[in-house]
């Protein structure tokens, strides 16, 4: 059995069933039972889960697998109540009809494993190649393009997830085409979504995703990785726009995370359950007496229509969920006799006050469990928020964050772990943890421009290519070699909720080996690309941040090297205005010229790229060709306007 920790239905089947005596009872004498998490054995998830889609065609958690003794897998399902009931078979028919099965007609589930386990094998077998072509990258935007909701943004009927890495894809894909399309169904999504339940309008932060096309009714629990990859999206956005709406968004996420999420020593805890006190949802919904209680008559009744809370409720036992679905500010403003200045006052005072109301309610559980991976995400989400919101506090969370890894994830041996929790540290990583900290690592160096980031990116490229590199055909494993074998050795390149460590580590491959000029590198990232190219090709709205990654191996590489003292005002001008711009091709280098030799070892060529005259100066290259350098400060923000134009629609 395979569980997510904050699952609503995982909670609703351990409690019916797995609590249950007389299901335990049947369990414990016919079976081994195993409960994993699969949030610290994703190998397992991995495959498994592959097995129940094969077998029903569909997927989910809970996860019930029944294997043979040698973990060949023959039964899979999700979701079983205790009886049957909704015409779903109930738990204790199904361990029944397997006992009996397994009793008399034994051989033909050992015969079923051994098949299954064949199909398994046979998928980890060479990948055909592709043909690379620009065609792939059209073909994805089209099929975004075609499952698009127009009314709601979104890209799928309900239930709706976020899908930040389609969207990061789209606004890569506007930047080069000038396709305005692209930009209008990400700006149409991120607002539809903020406006929508999913979002928590009193205490910020996204739940998991919507189960109607309104992303009004979401599934409640909020998981870290969401919340970091659409802080990205909006930050996105916002250097995309400059509309300071987008920029709020990812502000008030943050908020969130530093103040909820995050360990003393600088960690980020994995999620927040959707249920309290046994209802899923219970925390986050008011009625609307209650909350003409808390804000008193007038500042009640506007604040409840604002946020469309009725008497009746629209979520269940007359409860409402917040939302500003179809409201403008401006208009409701006009109707309630208010300037929107004012209107816009009351409301936040009104969210303060409930916010503060409800924070004397029982808090959903808290998954403190601290991920390498997910917490690779969340340092990314800082730093490119310290980069673009100009905030040192935001940097200096993603190189505490970072220095948590390093600290309590990584072993004697130098091999870094998966999960921390209550000061155990444990599992071998897996590639998604190495993907994803290499994409912060990148992330945090072109925040504070330390050497040490870039050295450290360098060596968990080596890890990664040690641990998990298919010599033979191209891609990286999704578990090392050092680890736990288990009946298949998957390579996962589809993007689900989370970006695969494939397409992750195919982008940030790419932008390490442009940055260092390392051609072992570059050859091994376009051959993992060319590996998983006719994979691909099959559906590539499936695999947006691969896209991403292919956006990036074609474009035109460009760099800005800043040589100059750190303790010029003018050299941290010039280093951190292209935070400015949404420039993805475009890499940011310093050269300390009070420290050259942090950075000679690693970037030897930096050194030829002086500070003139002892005045800080900028090389704007363009593959691998420099302007002439640039002393003059206006000069300097004047041509990066216009290469980040350049960018623009090329």
């Amino acid at each position: 059995m395979l569980l997510l920790p904050t699952c609503h239905w995982c909670h609703v089947m351990e409690r019916e069933s797995f609590e249950d005596e007389e299901v335990a009872a049947v369990l414990n004498r016919d079976f081994v039972s195993i409960k994993v998490d699969r949030e610290e054995r994703p190998d397992v998830d991995h495959i498994y889960m592959s097995v129940c889609q094969a077998m029903t065609g569909q997927g989910g958690w809970p996860l019930t697998i029944v294997m043979t003794p040698e973990k060949k897998p023959f039964f899979a399902g999700t979701y079983f109540p205790k009886s049957s009931k909704w015409g779903r078979p109930g738990l204790l028919n199904v361990l029944s009809a397997i006992q009996e099965r397994w009793r008399d007609h034994r051989q033909s589930i050992l015969d079923l494993g051994e098949e299954i386990a064949g199909i398994l094998r046979k998928q980890e077998q060479k990948p055909r190649q592709g043909q690379l072509s620009p065609k792939i990258v059209e073909d994805a935007f089209r099929q975004l393009e075609d499952s698009f909701e127009v009314q709601y943004g979104g890209f799928s009927p309900a239930p709706k997830f976020p899908a930040p890495h389609s969207m990061m894809f789209l606004l890569r894909y506007w930047h080069r085409t000038g396709n305005p399309k692209a930009l209008a169904m990400v700006e149409k999504t991120l607002q539809a979504m903020q406006q929508g339940g999913i979002y928590d309008h009193l205490g910020y932060g996204f739940a998991r995703y919507s189960t109607d096309e309104k992303w009004l009714v979401p599934h409640f629990e909020k998981m870290l990785y969401d919340n970091a990859l659409l802080c990205c999206t909006y930050l996105e956005a916002y250097q995309c726009t400059g509309k300071s709406y987008y920029a709020r968004i990812a502000d008030e996420i943050l908020t969130y995370v530093l103040r909820d999420m995050t360990d003393g020593r600088g960690g980020f805890y994995s999620a927040e359950d959707a249920d309290s006190e046994g209802e899923e949802g219970k925390f986050y919904v008011f009625t609307r007496e209650e909350i003409m209680s808390v804000l008193g008559g007038e500042s009640g009744k506007i604040f409840s229509d604002y946020y469309h809370v009725t008497l009746q409720g629209n979520f269940e036992h007359g409860t409402n969920i917040l939302n500003t679905i179809d409201r403008n500010t401006g208009d409701f403003a006009a109707q309630v006799g208010m300037s929107e200045t004012e209107c816009n006052q009351l409301l936040c005072d009104g969210r303060a006050k409930l916010f503060q109301y409800r924070e004397q309610r029982v808090h959903p559980y808290k998954d403190d469990k601290i991920l390498t991976a997910w917490n690779g995400l969340m340092i990314a989400a800082f730093a490119k928020a310290g980069r673009i919101l100009d905030s040192a506090a935001y940097a200096e969370a993603a190189q505490r964050g970072l220095e948590f890894i390093m600290d309590k994830l990584i072993d004697g041996e130098g091999r870094l772990l998966a999960r921390f929790r209550q000061g155990e540290a444990v599992h071998p990583a897996y590639l998604d943890d190495y993907a994803f900290l290499l994409w912060a690592s990148l992330e945090l160096y072109e925040t504070v421009f330390s050497p040490a980031y870039l050295k450290w990116a360098l060596e968990l490229s080596a890890e990664v290519k040690r641990l998990f590199w298919d010599e033979a055909n191209g891609g990286f494993f999704f578990y090392g070699d050092d680890g736990e074998q288990l009946i298949s050795r998957p390579k996962e390149l589809y993007d689900g909720a989370i970006p695969s460590g494939n397409s992750v580590a195919a982008l940030a491959l790419l932008k390490l080996a442009r940055m260092t000029e390392n051609k072992e590198l570059m050859d091994m990232a376009a051959q993992q690309i060319r590996a998983f190219s006719a994979e691909a090709g099959k559906y590539p709205k499936a695999f947006t941040f691969f896209m991403m990654a292919l956006e990036y191996y074609w474009a035109p590489y460009k760099k800005i090297v800043i040589a100059g003292s750190k303790d010029s005002a003018n050299t941290w001008t010039m280093l951190t205005s292209p935070g400015r711009y949404f420039s993805p091709n475009t890499s940011v280098i310093y050269h300390d010229t009070d420290q050259p030799e942090l950075l000679s070892a690693i970037l030897p060529d930096v050194s030829q790229q002086p500070a003139l005259e002892g005045r800080p100066t900028a090389y704007i290259c363009e593959n691998f060709t420099c302007r002439a350098p640039v002393t003059d400060i206006s000069r300097y923000l004047q041509d990066l306007q216009q290469t980040a134009n350049a960018n623009f629609a090329q």
